[in-house]
């Protein structure tokens, strides 16, 4: 299981990528993996302020649906459109290509509750 160190993670299996006041966001390697075959993924709070743990989406599965969460809280920014015509791209890259939103960031004192690769590790070992 493939977990980048240069990543931040969450509870929730999603990861994110801090560059400067915004925030990449996507699922875990893992998270794929339990999921299988994503075959859809939607997100309709383009635009939209979020408060950390509100859901701003829905990914779907051949086996489930999930709801996606706001791993910090901020606006969201962009949506990775190519995801619509290829949501299996989170299957064969979930931290390049298969990345879902972007975030501007609204409090960065928030990125200090995100798991670092090591704990991430732990809890899906657990």
């Amino acid at each position: 299981m493939n977990i980048p160190d240069n990543l931040k993670y969450t509870k929730d299996h999603e990861w994110v990528k801090i560059e400067g006041d915004t925030a990449t966001v996507g699922i875990t390697d893992f998270a794929q993996g339990e999921l299988g075959d994503v075959v859809f993924v939607e997100v309709d709070t383009e635009g939209e302020s979020l408060d950390k743990e509100e859901t701003f989406g829905t990914i779907e599965a051949v086996k489930t649906v999930s709801d996606l969460f706001m791993p910090i809280g901020g606006e969201i920014t962009e949506f990775n459109e190519e995801l619509e015509s290829a949501p299996d791209t989170i299957n064969k890259d979930p931290y390049g290509k298969g990345w879902i939103i972007k975030i501007k960031i609204a409090d960065k004192s928030e990125t200090d509750d995100l798991l670092d690769a090591e704990q991430y590790k732990e809890l899906v070992d657990a």
